[in-house]
């Protein structure tokens, strides 16, 4: 005997009855690399699309190890072009989609990317954070940690975790 699952979409607070207002209007979307984050632009842009007056914004975090004894400066290993070129092509995916959209790239230490990705969210008043949580083995995310996990407990908004395509 075979059983077959059907998944079902449904997104919180975007139907909201006798003209009441949605509550998330601002969706707030970390972005590694727009292929990496593929699904939680598609999810951000479709909640986006549902509401009334709903807007994106798309961050990239530009990664930087501090100084170290007898370095002079930070250490990035991405420039400000790659990075705005990053959220730049993601912006073309979400314009693609109809939503509307911002973008910002922000330097944060090695460490605290969520941090940076909260303090974003609570700074543009973000209604909800969507993100894509990477593939990784539970063992590994538990002795590593987890940009996405961090975020989870950190933020003062909802965070929704979406799962990478599994092709």
């Amino acid at each position: 005997m075979s059983v077959s699952h059907h998944l079902q979409e449904a997104i919180p607070d975007t139907d909201v009855p006798d003209g009441g207002e949605s509550s998330f209007r601002r969706i707030l979307i970390p972005v590694r690399s727009p292929s990496e984050s593929a699904e939680a632009l598609a999810v951000g842009a479709r909640v986006c699309r549902s509401t009334i007056n709903g807007v994106l914004r798309l961050i990239h975090i530009r990664i930087y190890d501090p100084p170290m004894r007898g370095c002079p400066g930070r250490f990035y290993p991405e420039t400000v072009a790659e990075a705005a070129a990053m959220v730049d092509e993601a912006l073309l995916i979400v314009w693609g989609s109809g939503a509307q959209a911002s973008t910002s790239v922000m330097d944060a230490p090695r460490g605290e990317v969520a941090a940076a990705i909260v303090q974003h969210a609570s700074a543009w008043r973000a209604d909800v954070i969507v993100l894509t949580r990477r593939r990784r083995l539970a063992i590994s995310r538990m002795v590593l940690g987890s940009v996405a996990d961090q975020v989870m407990r950190m933020a003062t908004c909802p965070v929704l975790a979406v799962h990478p395509n599994r092709n």
